[in-house]
């Protein structure tokens, strides 16, 4: 059974924003051996994720989540969901729950390195850090419409016609952060996930192995890495369209330092937990939903 095209869930760093308020005052010190004031790194990370407005995120992905469920809905058992369906996905996709699951994942891939924290919030905490991440929450949020999403790819149509060297730059910032290739790993961590609720839910007359699931869903792959481009691409054009190349460059630099890298592993890492888990729980209820059993 091929999977549905939809199941594609593209995780990005790039749903953050910070928030509007001074950093400093969020990162409250503690004192350190010697009686000099030291911040503790988990209030360094819980500054980091007011700061990048994680639930400002975690709401949009419901908003994704939500019109998600009525595509598969459409796709494995057309008109027979209704509310119930409707309610079962609106409870998997709680944003309590997501919130959580972020939050532990999060603290743990981050670690204790409070320098390169310090580094991210430094970053992030800047007007130029708040005004980019604005325009990227701004532009997940505007790409719920399918009208915008059409005019931007629209845009990188044009720009690639011209030649335009702008597109290239939006290139270079997709390879430092390795969007393309993080995207798809979990797109298809989700659609294994996926299968494994289907089974779980009994969802398949013969029986269906780990080596099956895997074998069907990594043929996958090529379809997920195309629609990813086909995504990543008009979001990047359409978030950073008013950004300066100057701001764009120093959003590059940093994504290439140190602490750029361990803060989009850390995002993609904690963002598929959160996926894979609603995607087995998703499967699970698709399963009892395609048996008629109350779910």
């Amino acid at each position: 059974m091929v999977l549905p095209s939809s199941l594609i869930r593209l995780v990005l760093l790039l749903g953050v924003a910070v928030a509007p308020v001074p950093l400093i005052a969020q990162t409250a010190p503690v004192p350190g051996p010697q009686g000099e004031a030291v911040v503790a790194p988990a209030v360094q990370v819980a500054a980091l994720e007011e700061a990048l407005r994680i639930g400002d995120v975690i709401a949009i992905m419901r908003e994704e989540g939500l019109e998600y469920g009525t595509s598969l809905e459409s796709e494995l058992f057309p008109e027979r969901g209704g509310a119930r369906w409707r309610a079962v996905v609106g409870l998997i996709y709680d944003t309590a729950t997501m919130r959580k699951r972020f939050d532990t994942a999060f603290e743990e891939e981050i670690g204790a390195d409070t320098e390169a924290i310090g580094q991210m919030l430094d970053f992030f905490g800047s007007e130029k850090g708040q005004h980019i991440l604005r325009l990227e929450i701004e532009a997940r949020r505007a790409l719920l419409d399918e009208a915008a999403e059409e005019a931007a790819k629209v845009a990188v149509e044009n720009m690639s016609a011209k030649n335009d060297p702008r597109l290239g730059l939006l290139r270079e910032f997709a390879e430092a952060n390795d969007l393309i290739e993080l995207n798809v790993a979990g797109a298809l961590n989700s659609n294994l996930a996926f299968y494994r609720g289907l089974v779980e839910g009994a969802a398949f007359d013969q029986p269906m192995g780990e080596g099956d699931m895997l074998a069907d869903v990594w043929s996958q792959e090529a379809e997920v890495r195309r629609e990813t481009e086909e995504w990543l691409f008009p979001y990047l054009t359409l978030a950073y369209g008013p950004l300066s190349d100057e701001d764009l460059r120093a959003y590059i630099d940093f994504s290439q330092s140190p602490a750029g890298r361990k803060l989009n592993g850390a995002t993609f890492r904690a963002f598929d937990v959160v996926f894979s888990s609603i995607s087995r729980d998703l499967g699970r209820a698709a399963a009892r939903q395609m048996q008629g059993e109350d779910i």
